[in-house]
């Protein structure tokens, strides 16, 4: 059965396979053909050779009709896991005469969907049609794909052709950014030395208001040297200043330990967490770094989001690890401890890890089972630390 199929569709690509209408009027015509050389029946022969001639027609007209069209790819807009990607095809009929009865068949990767096919009634001479249709990737990645394939039977229906054209694509799936409205862990840890230098270079008469982003209330966990007295005073309740934390050329970098060994779904939270974070540090940072074992550092939304689009765990270490502070995402603890001062950390430990290793800096053990989202944004005198 499966050499069967094989043998049509190779027929179908090549030439032109019989439809179920075809076959039958093929076995007709067959017995009328045997039946004739067995009788000598002018009449059957007749009947075998009107057999012959609408199957041989019918056999040349949707190759013929397959002629002459030329198919373009719309532009691909980079999307995010979740969202809707939607794909566009526009086909040109070039030739003198009209395209009728045609099908159209797209073929993603199966991460991003399923086989899609589209029926077209009529193309005018000189004219063009637009098919556009909508698929919801639900992993991130870089996919491509070369070929769109054209079908048809037209006009009688009784043998069916295809013909594939090379239209390549790129679609671009970018990991699911999640809204943080805080992290504590950007805020308020691992970049001390850059405050006390902006408040050198401010002076101490300003440096309650120099270095102030915003004010806001208090909330648990935050430090008492961040209080605006003034405001709080004021207001009768306690005021934050929410600060700067970077200014004057200051890089964040965000380090992906690409090249460890993890878990599958810890590597896709890790993901999630460098885009989430990139996402939350452009807010506050006009400049805001991606590093990872194998491309290095990257600047730009377009090039990050790429970057963690098409990033794969187990990768060779080509770029050495950058000097200055970094967010570093790992889910080996023993790397921790060499980090360059300053620097903060997200842990993903193995199930069968201990807990109580003892390491430098400030940073997040992520628990697989909670959601990311909210373990990201929860004070750090509240957050599980090794």
């Amino acid at each position: 059965m499966h050499l069967i199929h094989k043998l049509a569709s190779w027929l179908e690509t090549h030439w032109a396979v019989p439809a179920y209408a075809g076959w039958v009027i093929l076995g007709l015509t067959t017995f009328f053909l045997l039946a004739a050389a067995n009788t000598l029946a002018g009449w059957l022969y007749v009947l075998g050779g009107l057999g012959l001639g609408l199957l041989l027609v019918s056999a040349v007209l949707p190759i013929k009709s397959l002629q002459g069209l030329e198919v373009e790819r719309l532009p691909l807009v980079p999307v995010s896991v979740g969202e809707s990607l939607n794909l566009g095809l526009k086909l040109s009929n070039s030739t003198k005469s009209a395209k009728s009865l045609l099908q159209v068949q797209d073929h993603p990767p199966k991460n991003l969907g399923a086989v899609t096919a589209h029926s077209i009634a009529d193309i005018p001479s000189q004219a063009t049609h637009t098919w556009t249709y909508t698929l919801q990737p639900q992993q991130r990645g870089v996919y491509r794909w070369q070929n769109v394939q054209l079908r048809s039977a037209a006009p009688l229906g009784l043998f069916w052709c295809r013909r594939s054209r090379p239209v390549k694509a790129k679609a671009i799936v970018y990991p699911q950014i999640l809204p943080l409205q805080q992290c504590p862990l950007l805020d308020h840890s691992g970049h001390e030395q850059d405050r006390q230098r902006q408040a050198q270079q401010i002076g101490p008469h300003n440096n309650n208001e120099g270095v102030t982003r915003s004010i806001r209330p208090y909330r648990w966990g935050d430090p008492l040297r961040l209080v605006h007295w003034r405001t709080s005073a004021r207001h009768n309740e306690l005021r934050i200043r929410e600060l700067e934390m970077f200014a004057g050329g200051q890089t964040l970098v965000i380090a992906l330990d690409s090249s460890g060994s993890w878990q599958a779904d810890q590597f896709e939270q890790a993901v999630i967490a460098a885009a989430s974070l990139y996402a939350y540090g452009q807010k506050h940072q006009d400049q805001v770094q991606l590093w990872t074992a194998q491309i290095g550092l990257q600047t730009g939304r377009q090039a990050i989001l790429e970057t963690l689009a098409q990033v794969q765990a187990g990768e060779v270490t080509v770029a050495p690890l950058p000097q200055q502070s970094v967010v570093w995402l790992t889910a080996d603890p023993s790397g921790i401890s060499a980090l360059p001062p300053g620097s903060c950390w997200l842990f993903w430990p193995h199930p069968n890890t201990a807990n109580g290793y003892q390491q430098g800096g400030q940073g997040l053990v992520i628990e697989s089972d909670q959601p990311l989202q909210a373990q990201l944004q929860i004070p750090m005198t509240a957050a599980q630390r090794y």
